[in-house]
């Protein structure tokens, strides 16, 4: 990650709900200068390819992206719920490569993401369809049908424990039920007025908030219960310590270790494994005809032999005519991205595929991000 010289104060905050423990530990960070850029294998590699698969010709874009090369995931304004272009998104984030990332609501108001989205090695918000790409601190990457669980524990100021749950993040309600958590992630408030918002601020509960907008704290979040969930807002009291635990699994209920992955981007379905199609994207959750049987223009992203990446775009393909191209393009591991009016790319400041509208979010590389 790279780091500009200047001083600063690094505070790591403790809260532990079973002990009751809370604590703060305040690090002086002195950089004295800038960090060098990472050495890679090779340079990023953009290419236009004519590639042969399932009966037809296609005309492939790529770029070829060295294992480590510093990745994060790109939001729209910097948080989520809004839309902006994919070169803006590439602008603010000092990206030198970007393409679009998890599909996203672009037809009904706001823009919310569908898919899984990690930054910081934190999920930001929880899709539990379709697979997902990580990138790990080791500069690897990882590719499942990743599903995420919330657990939480709560103890009252008098002794007693209860347990929590949450199934969404940073999404607005869309039903009658929600449990799910706001991260500064989402902005500085709800934008909605909840029935009930539990606010979380360094591990404690400072305040339980009822039909109104709420604002969410920069160093805390907010659980908002609705309907059918309303009564796990009574667990809380103010003075009530919370902590939160982050399950993930695989389709199938298998657990997934993916601690240390610090960023990923959950679209689908999986086109390719160990250099085979294996398309399904029933089994994924998908019910789309757009992605069940139509063509179209697809983005997609694979991980090599090497443990480099590869993203891609085609003007039209169907699923199974874009799994194929990228067995073909020599991918490993492979998923699709967002597509139609959505697929796009930039390489060196340079738009390669040009999207159709504005964006939720973007997967970007760089070797200067600005995190």
């Amino acid at each position: 990650m790279p780091v500009a010289p200047g001083e600063t104060m690094l505070t790591i905050s403790v809260s532990t709900a079973s002990a009751g423990y809370t604590g703060t530990l305040k690090l002086p960070v002195v950089v004295t200068k800038p960090a060098s850029p990472l050495k890679l294998a090779f340079e990023p590699k953009l290419e236009t390819r004519t590639v042969k698969a399932a009966g037809s010709s296609f005309t492939v874009k790529t770029v070829t992206i060295p294992k480590g090369m510093p990745v994060t995931t790109g939001y729209a304004n910097r948080k989520i719920g809004t839309t902006q272009s994919l070169a803006g998104m590439a602008a603010a984030y000092h990206a030198d490569i970007a393409i679009n990332g998890a599909f996203f609501d672009s037809y009904s108001g706001v823009p919310d993401p569908y898919g899984t989205l990690i930054s910081g090695s934190l999920p930001q918000h929880i899709g539990n369809t379709g697979t997902s790409i990580g990138f790990k601190w080791d500069g690897s990457a990882v590719m499942d049908t990743l599903r995420i669980g919330i657990r939480g524990t709560v103890i009252a100021p008098s002794g007693g424990t209860s347990s929590w749950y949450a199934y969404f993040m940073n999404r607005l309600p869309s039903g009658k039920s929600t449990a799910t958590i706001f991260t500064p992630q989402r902005g500085d408030s709800l934008g909605f007025k909840a029935e009930n918002a539990v606010v979380v601020r360094k591990g404690a509960v400072t305040a339980i908030r009822h039909g109104v907008d709420t604002a969410i704290p920069p160093d805390g979040y907010v659980i908002v219960y609705q309907g059918g969930e309303a009564g796990q807002a009574g667990r809380f009291q103010v003075g009530s310590r919370v902590t939160y635990k982050v399950n993930t699994t695989n389709l199938t209920g298998a657990s997934v270790d993916w601690s240390g992955v610090h960023t990923a981007v959950g679209a689908g379905p999986r086109l390719v494994t160990d250099g085979k199609v294996t398309l399904d994207p029933t089994a994924e959750g998908f019910r789309d005809p757009k992605i069940l049987t139509g063509g179209g223009a697809r983005s997609g992203i694979a991980i090599r032999k090497d443990g480099s990446v590869m993203i891609a775009t085609v003007s039209g393909a169907t699923m199974k005519q874009w799994a194929a191209v990228m067995v073909q393009l020599g991918a490993r591991q492979a998923m699709n991205l967002d597509g139609g009016a959505s697929s796009g790319m930039m390489f060196q400041g340079k738009t390669v595929t040009a999207p159709g509208r504005l964006l939720s979010n973007a997967l970007l590389f760089g070797q200067q991000l600005r995190f």
